[in-house]
């Protein structure tokens, strides 16, 4: 159990957390969705470098919460926010933020949008103009998901997304975020694209290439991305993983002194 060692700028932090002196950010609740296409491949972006957080990273598409997330007129079909709260372990107001930001920022981050006209159908194309500049009004926050879907006749499609993960940002660090995961198919007609924003650059790619990528060093993947891709490995069909038999575990990497000097130590089980 060796862990990654601290930087001298959060060895200071955790030495003032251990002996009392300073209180932990609060995490702020986020979804993050792995989008799979047949291949199997899954879409990355790579974080611009000047961003706070996760600088350079390659990361799945996802975001915070925000408060309009948790708004009951959002129009829903598919598993209640009740049952996602079963499954995600929450109360039923923050699954449903969860729910709801894991779409929200998947069709924001990637142009892929998770909704259809009714419970049994999915937005075929979503490259228009009008949701193109709709889609800027999401980032914007100048339109909520509940305006923008009852907009255009939508309703959310919960079924399509599927619990994966939990991890939440260690204690140490100044932002802190506590993310859920979910897979999602790619459906059929739309298609992923740059969008720009928050990234530099997109990709489809393998999860074993990403995860060979990532142990050589070229790419960047925080731990909790390259857990997802390594789990992801096994698998050869997007289908497949989305019907997994899934059991959620949460996990938070925790400061640890190892030999005299101050380390972050991911759980055994997630290494």
């Amino acid at each position: 159990m060796r862990g990654a060692p601290l930087s001298e700028e959060f060895r200071g932090r955790a030495r003032d957390m251990i002996a009392g002196r300073l209180a932990p950010v609060p995490a702020r609740d986020a979804a993050t969705v792995v989008v799979l296409r047949d291949g199997l491949e899954v879409y990355l972006l790579r974080r611009k470098a000047s961003m706070a957080f996760a600088a350079g990273a390659y990361v799945f598409p996802g975001g915070s919460v925000d408060a309009r997330d948790t708004d009951r007129t959002v129009a829903w079909a598919g598993p209640s926010p009740a049952e996602w709260a079963m499954i995600l372990r929450s109360d039923e107001k923050t699954a449903r933020g969860l729910v709801c930001a894991a779409v929200r920022e998947t069709f924001e981050e990637s142009g892929v949008l998770l909704a259809g006209p009714g419970p049994d159908s999915v937005v075929a194309d979503t490259t228009g103009e009008v949701f193109e500049a709709d889609r800027l009004a999401l980032i914007g926050r100048t339109l909520s998901f509940a305006d923008f879907l009852a907009k255009h006749g939508l309703v959310l499609r919960s079924d399509l997304l599927r619990g994966w993960g939990h991890w939440i940002t260690p204690e140490v660090e100044f932002k802190r975020f506590d993310t859920r995961f979910f897979v999602a198919v790619l459906p059929e007609g739309q298609r992923a694209r740059d969008v720009g924003g928050e990234a530099d650059k997109v990709v489809w790619i393998s999860p074993a290439e990403a995860v060979v990528q990532g142990e050589s060093g070229r790419i960047f993947l925080m731990p909790p991305t390259y857990r997802t891709l390594s789990e992801l490995v096994p698998y050869t069909r997007a289908a497949d993983v989305f019907a997994a038999d899934r059991t959620i575990v949460t996990y938070m990497p925790e400061v640890a002194d190892v030999g005299g000097e101050l380390r972050l130590i991911i759980p055994e089980d997630a290494r």
